[in-house]
């Protein structure tokens, strides 16, 4: 899913796989990435189209525009398509490919094979006339398109330095155009992402109609079901020229015009990456004695892109590109004075380096706890080569400011310093000596010590016995209850190692309630067995003492029963007397 790719936007951001990393960030060489909730987009406006992102992205969220679609349809509708195809094919295709390249071109529609080398013929020369005319330098060649969206972009003062020359591409399918006519289309096939954004300045509009990659065309060959090998041999409509084919590298734009170049000359320099291109256009305001620069934005030059659908390395299609316009590039063809077919012309494009103010810049380092200079690392983490890179970035709303590795860390340092803290629970943390090196508030409280126990053994608080079975490997870790009849304290702790960190943690909870109230329990206990024998003993004794008194009652109302028979018994025998 792509949710920041414009219509026209070379260079994009696949957003599904883009995951917490400034890796692109870091590899930008314009810095032409918006952060945006922790995921990364090209800024269109920003970006140089070089590509530079798409190779460095380890998710391979950055890609470009996939330009195959538009082809077809022009293939469609019956108009005629011409093919200019980029010298550097040469680097990317072996000999036996190379023979078969045309003809699995015309399979897939196309009418006229082209070669790029023809246009770069003509704007070298073109090149150096302009040179030869000026008398003054320093001139800067413009057939990367990368190297003039940079100036354009950021290097605005150096403009008037740019050569209005139009790179090969467009000045070939200037030529095709003329040459089969203007209806019809012409589509460049090369290297270069940039390509597919110089296709689109205004000044060159009409001259290419479409751009695709190598690997764009190889993916095309697989889809279509196009296998080279099963292609018959067929040669170009067009033949490389002279040493135009030497255009992709370095210096090939100096020998195409004939211009003697060993590397020691003061007037004619060549340079190529982005770090030799940026330090030698910064020189050029200065240096009166230049007199044509060649730069190419990529490392060793068009054979070194980004987009390069070859496992070879760059010294590998070097070897390989130079034997072929060894054997093939020969041809001379006539030169053309049509001023119309070179002119190009550029201008300023955005406003990107407009100056941000200190205060706005102390503000983000506040934000981040950078205040103090001691707190600038100038890591790199975040991706810009400085902190105060990075907090122009956060004002330009380019970076976030959680972006701050370092602040990052000490936010979380002090969110786990607070619950620390803050935690009923004692925590004490030893090093490898048993020596403690922090301890929070409850610690403190349960073990009667203060700060000045830092740096102590630990047997300066606690018996070091189960610190000591645990830092010799006897025991993992230790989980009891143990009471600290010392504190009046009974404590769970528990005790492990942090082996990698070579320290010990200690953690004690205070369970002295549980056994308060335990005792308490006991208490309870104790003297509810001790009433209820109490109360044993007095039914006991109160049952004794009724069963007395009823014996005793007992015994009195016999003897009263007695008595009373006794006397009825004299009553009687007195009647009877009488």
């Amino acid at each position: 899913m792509n949710n920041n790719a414009g219509l026209n936007q070379a260079v994009f951001t696949l957003t599904a796989r883009c995951r917490d990393c400034y890796r692109c960030v870091r590899a930008c060489p314009v810095k032409a990435i918006r952060m945006r909730h922790g995921q990364a987009y090209v800024d269109q406006d920003r970006c140089i189209a070089c590509g530079t992102c798409i190779r460095e992205c380890p998710q391979q969220a950055k890609t470009y525009r996939c330009d195959i679609e538009i082809v077809q349809e022009m293939l469609a509708s019956g108009k005629k398509v011409a093919v200019s195809i980029a010298p550097s094919f040469a680097a990317v295709f072996n000999q036996w490919q190379r023979q078969r390249l045309a003809s699995a071109l015309r399979r897939l529609g196309f009418n006229y094979i082209g070669q790029t080398a023809q246009g770069a013929y003509q704007v070298a020369h073109a090149t150096y006339r302009f040179v030869r005319q000026k008398k003054q330098g320093p001139c800067v060649a413009t057939a990367c398109p990368a190297l003039v969206n940079y100036v354009q972009r950021y290097q605005p003062q150096l403009i008037d330095y740019l050569i209005p020359v139009a790179s090969p591409m467009v000045v070939h399918c200037r030529m095709l155009k003329e040459k089969l006519g203007k209806d019809t289309k012409t589509v460049f096939i090369g290297p270069c992402v940039a390509k597919k954004s110089e296709a689109q300045w205004p000044q060159v509009q009409q001259a290419v109609d479409a751009v695709l990659t190598f690997t764009e065309l190889k993916n095309w060959f697989q889809v279509a079901g196009i296998d080279l090998a099963a292609c018959e041999e067929s040669s170009f409509d067009e033949e490389p020229v002279e040493a135009a084919s030497f255009f992709p590298l370095p210096g090939g734009l100096l020998k195409t015009a004939g211009i003697k170049d060993d590397g020691l000359q003061m007037e004619v320099v060549q340079a190529s990456g982005f770090g030799q291109v940026k330090e030698l256009l910064e020189a050029v305001p200065e240096s009166k004695n230049y007199l044509l620069l060649e730069p190419l934005f990529c490392s060793q030059g068009c054979i070194n892109s980004p987009v390069m659908s070859v496992e070879s390395n760059v010294f590998q299609r070097r070897q390989e590109l130079l034997e072929y316009c060894q054997k093939n590039a020969q041809k001379s063809i006539p030169l053309i004075e049509n001023p119309d077919l070179f002119c190009s012309s550029f201008h300023q494009v955005g406003d990107f380096c407009a100056p941000v103010s200190q205060e706005d810049i102390l503000a983000v380092f506040e934000q981040t706890g950078k205040a103090d200079p001691d707190h600038q690392l100038n890591c790199g983490a975040c991706g810009y080569n400085s902190c105060r890179e990075k907090a122009i970035a956060v004002i330009q709303g380019l970076a976030e400011p959680e972006m701050c590795i370092p602040y990052m860390r000490r936010l979380a340092e002090c969110k786990t310093d607070r619950i620390i803290e803050t935690s009923p629970n004692g925590i004490v943390i030893l090093n490898q000596d048993l020596q403690i090196i922090s301890m929070n508030k409850a610690f403190k409280k349960f073990f009667a010590c203060a700060d000045t126990a830092v740096g102590k053994h630990i047997s300066f608080v606690l018996d070091p016995a189960v610190f000591e079975k645990i830092a010799c490997g006897a025991q993992e870790y230790s989980a009891e209850t143990v009471e600290f009849s010392g504190y009046n304290l009974t404590c769970h702790q528990l005790i492990y190692a942090l082996r990698q960190e070579k320290q010990y943690v200690g953690i004690f909870v205070d369970v002295s309630h549980l056994r308060d109230n335990e005792q308490k329990l006991r208490k309870i206990k104790s003297q509810t067995v001790g009433q209820a024998r109490e109360l044993l003993e007095h039914q006991i004794k109160m049952a004794q003492n009724i069963a007395q008194f009823l014996g005793e009652s007992t015994a009195r109302g016999e003897e009263l029963v007695n008595k009373l028979m006794t006397l009825n018994e004299d009553g009687e025998d007195k009647a009877a007397e009488l």
